[in-house]
């Protein structure tokens, strides 16, 4: 079912839950969170998606990856902590198992408040089965996860990890989406087009799923919000990596608010703070695209849109004090 708040009346939701910043909060307490990815081909996926979480206010700001890509991540920025734990296959020594690799990388899982598990992941079978057990973990451990680009691929491959999760959400373009769907058994040709997120959600049980495009469906199955904001023209890719990581600081901020760290009026639900979330989320990057092509124009990267986030924030959703959380 669509929603009939305004965009107004959703972006006023997304800022009560974001956290003030106030004197008496320590290290960790607005997040902390993990990018599991970068394979030895693909560095600048999870560094977008961590970047974008940390300009969004998260304290720590973490990436798990192969180390030929943690090698390249760390002269990135000294900013985001790179842990080289993930191995694609045929770098495994002969003193490493799937089982070990993955044991390292679930036993942070304790330390995290969302993992985003995809960018620059790829293909490779030893790489997949190490986020499909941190998945596994992540369930029973009640910890929120982001799923996209080759992440997706095991929500399409092995649907049960996600299925009912309720502390997820799948951001797929419109090609992954098409992927979701024939695998679901959704014949998209026949379907309308603003029910599709809905169904699609319906046949995941319920998980939150963001449809890109040219405008954002999100849907939980129930409740359909439609993020319309402007944007940038250019698609260059990349892009998607800063929604990822501005949707992590959003769902450590969620949890922030259901753990109540500061006063506010608690009248919002875990569910529908996830449909704010995705909708903030979508918003905010639909936002860094817009500004950062007004700048760039054609000429557009996805590092334009990492500079962009702390701005659209503000011009989004506003600096929230501790008096007007309140409210």
């Amino acid at each position: 079912m669509a929603s009939t708040m305004t965009r107004k009346e959703i972006l006023g939701k997304v800022y009560k839950m974001i956290p003030p910043m106030l004197e008496k909060f320590h290290k960790g307490q607005l997040g902390r969170v993990a990018v599991i990815g970068g394979s030895e081909d693909y560095t600048g996926a999870p560094y977008f998606s961590a970047m974008a979480s940390a300009k969004l206010g998260c304290d720590m700001s973490h990436v798990i990856c192969e180390p030929g890509a943690a090698a390249v991540i760390k002269t990135y920025s000294p900013n985001i902590m790179v842990h080289p734990y993930m191995r694609q296959q045929k770098n495994l020594a002969q003193s490493e198992t799937i089982d070990s690799i993955s044991e390292q990388v679930v036993a942070m899982l304790d330390r995290l408040h969302v993992v985003v598990i995809g960018p620059g992941l790829g293909r490779d079978p030893a790489m997949q089965e190490t986020c499909a057990r941190v998945i596994t973990e992540a369930r029973k451990k009640n910890v929120s996860f982001v799923l996209d680009a080759d992440g997706l691929y095991l929500a399409q491959t092995r649907p049960d990890l996600v299925h009912g999760y309720k502390e997820c959400i799948l951001t797929p373009n419109v090609v992954e989406f098409g992927r979701l769907a024939k695998a679901q058994n959704i014949d998209t040709a026949k379907e309308d087009p603003s029910k599709l997120c809905e169904k699609l959600s319906n046949a995941f049980g319920g998980v939150t799923i963001i449809q890109k495009g040219a405008v954002d469906y999100i849907s939980n199955g129930q409740q359909t919000l439609v993020s319309e904001g402007e944007g940038g023209f250019k698609r260059s890719g990349g892009q998607g990596d800063t929604l990822t990581g501005s949707l992590a600081t959003l769902l450590a901020y969620r949890k922030a608010y259901l753990e109540r760290i500061w006063d506010h009026e608690n009248d919002m639900k875990p569910d529908e703070l996830l449909a704010y979330v995705a909708y903030g989320g979508s918003a905010i990057t639909r936002e860094c695209s817009r500004r950062a092509f007004m700048t760039q124009g054609r000429s557009l990267q996805a590092s334009d849109l990492t500079e962009q986030v702390h701005p659209a924030f503000l011009d989004i959703i506003g600096e929230p004090t501790e008096e007007l959380s309140k409210l």
